[in-house]
């Protein structure tokens, strides 16, 4: 009895995790025959989760919105304030909270009942785009692009690029990124037959999505350092300095969502950077709390020389402090 409950839980988070699933490929997952996966699914639609049986030769198994909420241990109320709060947290910019808000506001919504949905959205205004403008999603692009990801599913969309002129894309979504304050969609350009990183604020996709594609392998395997890649790239300053410390510790990590790291020995790297200008990058290589050396940055001592007259002169007017604590 208790491991069949266990491989309930286990199936139930194999259909949340993806919108279809062939007998076959849950039986697998599962290690058990394809009659035990009908016998599982019905008794997973006696505990009122809505489970379809898809006909066709690509047919199997698909979780979908019931006429209630399946029994997730939330009241209506509770749904629809989780679902709030997920929204605003997907559109925050957050760093890691905003990708994991997305991933749960996609389970949520795939079960959430119309009528509930309908509440969820008369508050979106206040919910969603309250956040500054450099940080400003549409939470359904979010939701319509990461089920795209999930499902491999083809998605078209026009796209407003730097400059302000206007394209129709059709990709192959790969994965959504948050670096910074901004949201990045890595895709496979159908068109231009290569990789392509989007910023999410200026995509509207069109709907429905569709086809489904066999995923395609990243180079580098890593869509958070494919994005800082190419978004340091396009920086208009760029500037290459040496980290004291090794590529392996926790600042290189953090160095890199910002840019490039390159191993250089035990206790240094280089950081291949980008910035909207030289004291913009002042103000990062500051966060980042390690000395450093300039190695190629144009004008960047000028700024340093700056930011530290005026650190001087602030401690110079500061009152003097007594003993530290212990």
């Amino acid at each position: 009895m208790k491991e069949t409950s266990a491989r309930l839980l286990r199936l139930l988070a194999l259909l949340q995790a993806r919108r279809d699933w062939s007998g076959q490929e849950l039986a697998g997952r599962l290690g058990v025959t394809t009659r035990t996966v009908r016998r599982d699914v019905d008794k997973l639609r006696d505990l009122d989760y809505p489970v379809h049986a898809v006909k066709g030769i690509a047919g199997g198994y698909r979780l979908g919105p019931g006429a209630q909420l399946p029994p997730l241990l939330l009241d209506d109320d509770e749904a629809v304030a989780a679902a709030i709060a997920l929204r605003m947290a997907a559109g925050s910019g957050v760093a890691e909270i905003g990708e994991t808000a997305v991933r749960a506001l996609l389970k949520l919504e795939q079960v959430l009942p119309t009528r509930l949905r309908h509440r969820v959205n008369a508050v979106r205004p206040s919910a969603v785009r309250t956040p500054s403008p450099a940080s400003a999603v549409d939470a359904d692009v979010l939701s319509t692009i990461g089920s795209a990801c999930r499902d491999h599913q083809r998605v078209r969309f026009d796209y407003r690029g730097s400059g302000g002129a206007h394209t129709r894309r059709l990709v192959e979504p790969h994965a959504l990124v948050t670096w910074g304050s901004r949201w990045y969609l890595v895709a496979w350009d159908c068109d231009r037959a290569d990789w392509r990183t989007f910023r999410v604020d200026r995509i509207q996709p069109k709907t429905p999505t569709g086809p489904r594609f066999t995923p395609r392998e990243l180079p580098g395997g890593d869509p958070a350092a494919h994005v800082a890649s190419s978004v340091g790239r396009m920086w208009t300053y760029q500037a290459t300095v040496r980290l004291h410390t090794p590529a392996t510790s926790d600042i290189a990590r953090t160095a890199a969502t910002y840019g490039r790291v390159e191993p250089v020995d035990e206790d240094s790297c280089l950081l291949h950077i980008g910035a909207d200008t030289p004291r913009a990058l002042t103000f990062l290589l500051g966060a980042l709390e390690v000395d450093f050396d300039i190695v190629d940055a144009p004008g960047l001592a000028v700024h340093l020389r700056h930011i530290t007259e005026r650190y001087q002169r602030a401690l110079s007017a500061c009152p003097p402090e007594g003993p530290a604590e212990a």
